[in-house]
């Protein structure tokens, strides 16, 4: 019998502990900005400053959120110079988003927009080299 609550995987997916603290974590509005703010920067990520100043948002208050997504693995963090930089782990999204939608309609296509997504050309911009 299927245990919902507590799915383990042998191959490696998502069990759903992990599922429901990325999703508790995306769940306040503030982190989803900031995580969707990240994904559109791409995997350069952006600097703790520039984060800040788009979202208006005090250092404290910003560290705070960025923590709790680094916590539940959403986002990673890298030192460069006197900056910290910020950018989506998109293994991690990629992970949720299959757990989300594993076995979905029982393999039917139902999911338009995520099929769209996935398959819709997205341009690639060059990264900025200051991102200070």
């Amino acid at each position: 019998m299927f245990d919902f609550f507590n799915h383990f995987d042998n191959t490696g997916n998502m069990e759903t502990m992990t599922a429901a603290e990325r999703l508790a974590a995306l769940g306040h509005d503030t982190r989803l900005a900031v995580f969707r703010l990240l994904v559109q920067a791409g995997p350069e990520g952006l600097s703790a400053g520039v984060i800040g100043e788009r979202m208006g948002l005090a250092p404290a208050t910003l560290s705070f959120h960025l923590a709790h997504l680094s916590r539940v693995g959403l986002i990673s963090a890298r030192q460069d110079g006197r900056y910290i930089f910020y950018a989506t782990d998109f293994s991690a999204m990629d992970d949720l988003i299959a757990f989300l939608t594993d076995n979905c309609c029982n393999g039917a296509s139902c999911l338009p927009k995520t099929a769209v997504a996935h398959t819709r050309a997205k341009p690639r911009r060059t990264p900025a080299k200051s991102n200070r």
